[in-house]
């Protein structure tokens, strides 16, 4: 199982839940979250100077078998990517075990209820 991890533009978030779930991905854990870039700018807006440098985005977060990690990550990028900078990055790392709280089950059963 892997963990993946998407840091994405706020603007692009349906579009990217309408893609998982076109690739079968439908279950998945989402934040609002802020981050700082390299681009630092402050704004003027009568006579008060504000921060801009803080970026809004969401964070996916997706655990899903080994098998559908590529179609996941496709799904993202191909929805996400607008070729500017600041379109976000894409974290995969490994899950150990998963527990279905309800009936105990673990392991990869514990994610889906029909193998996908």
């Amino acid at each position: 199982m892997k963990k993946i991890e998407a840091i994405v533009r706020k603007t692009k978030f349906e579009e990217i839940k309408e893609s998982l779930m076109a690739a079968d991905i439908e279950w998945f854990s989402y934040y609002d979250v802020r981050g700082v870039g390299k681009t630092r700018q402050e704004r003027i807006y009568r006579g008060v100077v504000y921060d801009t440098s803080y970026i809004e985005r969401i964070l996916l977060t997706i655990v899903v078998r080994d098998v559908n990690v590529d179609k996941t990550v496709e799904a993202i990028l191909k929805t996400a990517r607008t070729g500017e900078i600041g379109d976000g990055r894409i974290f995969i790392s490994t899950v150990d075990d998963a527990i279905r709280i309800r009936t105990g089950e673990r392991g990869d059963i514990s994610l889906y209820n029909v193998a996908q």
